[in-house]
């Protein structure tokens, strides 16, 4: 009896905790969204950036230096969602070990007493996440895609063509450009979460802690960081925002 009500108590935890990394995951990713509208992050100066880029490149003949940026850009990605998979794969792996890996994990301090259910339902939240970054990634590799081919099309300098023409296509090749770089950023921040996930692999009251560290370390570095007021130095930019 006491045994069934101290794993109804760690289920209810469980649930509570999820609950918890929901809100702090779905909360912090629309409020990322949302401010980026009203003030200055790095999401919305480097969208400026990308214009200033795109609108340049529609000044040079050859191109070839930026369609090798985008390449780059790409490659990074590229390497993350490759990595995803690998991470799946590990991830079933332990779906299938449970009952070693809940040994091992039994020795560690502050560790508490799991059941093969509890082991399952962490593994497969992070394999929803890893699944859900590798669709982010992949899409993200197509819209660069499309950003080379916006660039390769776009009007050359012997054309003439007049200024409006050009600034409506420098501002649909950025935000494509931003597009692919905002789900490769959401991405990221489910790596970041991942991370809180693994401290519900030993704790559920750590694993609700990092959730909170992992939204404040976002914030700082997108809303407040030493990179953000660098790229806020240019003249340039800092007029058009």
């Amino acid at each position: 009896m006491n045994s069934l009500l101290e794993m109804l108590i760690s289920l209810n935890l469980d649930l509570v905790a999820l609950i918890w990394f929901l809100f702090c995951f779905n909360g912090y990713f629309i409020y990322a969204k949302r401010a980026s509208y009203r003030v200055t992050c790095l999401a919305s100066l480097m969208h400026l950036y990308r214009k200033e880029w795109m609108r340049a490149a529609l000044d040079r003949e050859v191109r070839v230096a930026d369609t090798t940026t985008i390449t780059n850009l790409e490659r990074g990605v590229t390497f993350f969602a490759s990595t995803t998979m690998l991470i799946l794969a590990g991830l079933l792996t332990l779906l299938s070990r449970s009952d070693m890996a809940i040994g091992l994990l039994s020795e560690l301090p502050f560790t508490e007493p799991m059941t093969r259910l509890q082991w399952d339902l962490r593994i497969i939240v992070l394999m929803v996440m890893f699944v859900y970054a590798f669709f982010k990634f992949t899409w993200s590799i197509r819209q660069y895609g499309f950003v080379s081919v916006m660039i390769g099309g776009g009007p050359n300098p012997r054309e003439n063509a007049d200024p409006r023409t050009l600034d409506m296509h420098a501002e649909r090749s950025a935000r494509m450009a931003s597009m692919a770089a905002n789900n490769f950023n959401a991405g990221l921040r489910t790596y970041y979460f991942a991370i809180a996930v693994l401290g519900w692999m030993v704790n559920t009251w750590l694993f609700m802690f990092l959730c909170a560290v992992v939204v404040w370390i976002l914030y700082r570095r997108e809303f407040s960081s030493s990179t953000l007021r660098t790229l806020m130095m240019s003249t340039d930019i800092n007029a058009k925002g």
